[in-house]
């Protein structure tokens, strides 16, 4: 019973020895060998020997097609011996050798087959980025896109048939369109937000309409310029207001998108709205919310806040009352054009006439340039609407009447003027210095044009001087439309005093070498005179313009800098808002009031 307990205990010992010496030879926890860093390469003699090509980095078999995870001859050689050693074993080494070129061949063929498929599905999917782009652009339906694949295919069949299959592969469903746009939306809306963590100032335009299913579309856009001076320009979000569209309303909106592309409140310089209640309110307005929320937020700048130059010029045109003048215009227009027998009656007048202008353009009161066409065209055809209207039976007294034409001349002369500054005024990246300076032009020819119609002098009435030389007893009440001119001027002056108070700031921008360096702000004083004193720089700026100078002030002279880009922030207009709306209304229509506001 003893001897074999005591050979038990021996046996245990011996191998808690062998365990012991086994862990003191081989650690548990031995360093792992890199085999990329010993720098192992491909031979080419495993070609012929081993039937093995390099692909990517790694050993192929091209008889079977397997990949060997470490690159060791020894590896290559155990695989063929196990695999295909039988197989080849009578084959001498040029028979190898043509057999693997063979190999080579044919999987560098298939290999290029699928590179071709890929880059095929590669180019059909960016197709279909590409036209749901161009359909978003355009603002057709998304249904367009099977319209745009049939006529495709159509033309394919006719020029290429053998490449239709291609044309098959782009995929242009409705659902595909709008998950195109969607997609582009949100890559659009990352780059901006990049291109916002730059932005050393910024302004935003904010514009509310209502679209028609009379749901508020609010727009807002967004102009920021970074640390090299370089203008962005861009739709910042178009929200749905579905309830009230107060003031708070608003600022909830614009709050949500500012926090949403991580805009610093402390960096926005400008807000330009369209002059409504809720948007200027000294209280509860937009503006007087922004400058509380800049305030908590500790924001050194001052918020200065524009209503829009171009609604401002519009208003303006108001201060003549005249008003009496347009609306008998207005019903002799439509008159005319309301009743289909009617206008196809005096189109044909017209053309028996053999008059220079073949119809009566239509004259809403929202669109602020037709007022001018209309005007101009009767004006011009005067005298062959009095005798259609006599030949329908209808007065036109008060359309012959002397006062009334002169009237009529002068008020289309004056709102041709002023058609003329609103066009001025329009388009984008209009930088709002140069837009004062078409304001601060055009109070001055006001000035001029009072003081010449005083004098009687019309020369830059062209419509005036033509009725004046028709009149036959009364003399060209010129006293009377001067009054007209001074009192738009003075309106011109009472609206635009906000800008005028901005003087300083936009000739630093319009004209840097001719500003008063005593007058300006103190920080800025020893930069406007080394800049001043630069012939380097005044060179450059007479061969780029103030607009493009800006990006050429040094570094030295950070403040200009700054006060530069701040000013190329700013908004002068919601002249985007207002185009943006008017391409939402081609979206908007009677067959397609039920689009998404997601997708508008």
């Amino acid at each position: 019973r003893g001897k074999p307990r005591t050979r038990w205990r021996d046996y245990v010992s011996r191998l808690a020895c062998i365990t012991v010496k086994l862990t003191f030879r081989y650690p548990s926890k031995m360093a792992k060998r890199k085999v990329d860093t010993e720098n192992r390469g491909f031979q080419t003699r495993w070609e012929s020997e081993y039937m093995f090509t390099e692909v990517a980095g790694k050993p192929v078999c091209l008889l079977c097609g397997e990949s060997v995870a470490v690159l060791k001859e020894y590896n290559l050689r155990r695989h063929y011996e196990t695999k295909h050693a039988d197989k080849n074993k009578n084959m001498d080494m040029e028979q190898r050798l043509q057999k693997a070129e063979e190999l080579k061949r044919g999987l560098k063929s298939r290999q290029a087959l699928f590179k071709k498929a890929k880059s095929q599905g590669q180019a059909a999917v960016k197709a279909s980025f590409i036209l749901a782009e161009e359909i978003a652009k355009s603002a057709r339906p998304f249904t367009e896109g099977d319209f745009i694949k049939n006529c495709m295919i159509k033309v394919c069949d006719e020029v290429c048939p053998e490449k239709r299959q291609l044309f098959l592969n782009v995929s242009l469903s409705r659902n595909t369109i709008a998950e195109r746009v969607v997609q582009l939306s949100i890559n659009l809306k990352e780059q901006l937000v990049k291109k916002g963590k730059d932005f050393i100032a910024y302004s935003l335009a904010v514009d509310e309409s209502a679209d028609i299913s009379d749901i508020a579309q609010l727009s807002i856009f967004i102009r920021g310029v970074d640390s090299s001076l370089s203008v962005t320009e861009e739709l910042l979000a178009l929200r749905p207001m579905h309830g009230t569209t107060t003031g708070h309303d608003l600022y909830e909106e614009v709050s949500r998108c500012v926090n949403e592309m991580e805009l610093p409140w402390e960096k926005l310089v400008g807000l330009t709205t369209d002059g409504a209640p809720a948007m200027c309110g000294h209280r509860s307005g937009l503006v007087a919310k922004i400058r509380e929320k800049m305030q908590e937020e500790n924001a050194t700048g001052e918020l200065t806040a524009y209503h829009c130059i171009i609604h401002q010029e519009a208003l303006c045109g108001k201060a003549l009352k005249m008003e009496h003048v347009m609306s008998i215009i207005t019903r002799a227009v439509n008159f005319i054009r309301a009743k289909g027998l009617n206008h196809r009656q005096f189109k044909v007048f017209l053309t028996e006439l053999e008059t220079e202008h073949g119809d009566l353009p239509y004259h809403t009161e929202v669109r602020w340039l037709s007022q001018g066409k209309v005007l101009q065209r009767c004006f011009e055809l005067r005298e062959e609407i009095c005798l259609f209207l006599d030949s329908k039976g209808k007065d036109t007294t008060q359309l012959r009447d002397e006062m009334f034409l002169c009237e009529m001349a002068f008020l289309c002369d004056i709102t041709s003027h002023l058609n003329t500054m609103n066009l001025q005024l329009q388009g984008r990246d209009r930088v709002i210095s140069d837009m004062y300076s078409t304001v601060k032009a055009f109070k001055t020819k006001l000035t001029l044009w009072e003081t010449q119609m005083r004098k009687e002098n019309l020369s830059h009435f062209p419509s005036c001087q033509t009725m004046k030389e028709k009149l036959s007893t009364s003399a060209f009440p010129s006293a009377q439309f001067a009054d007209k001119i001074g009192m738009l001027s003075a309106d011109f002056r009472r609206r635009f005093a906000d800008f005028e108070a901005q003087k300083n700031r936009f000739e630093l921008l319009g004209n840097p070498f001719g500003v008063d360096v005593e007058s300006s702000p103190p920080n800025l004083q020893m930069e406007l005179i080394d800049l001043q004193c630069n012939d380097a720089l005044r060179a450059k700026y007479a061969a780029v313009g103030a607009a493009e100078f800006a990006r050429f002030l040094p570094d030295t002279m950070p403040q200009l800098r700054i006060q530069a880009a701040q000013t190329l922030s700013m908004f002068g207009s919601t002249y985007l808002s207002s185009e943006k709306f008017a391409s939402t209304l081609c979206i908007y229509s009677s067959y397609r009031e039920a689009k998404s506001s997601s997708n508008l």
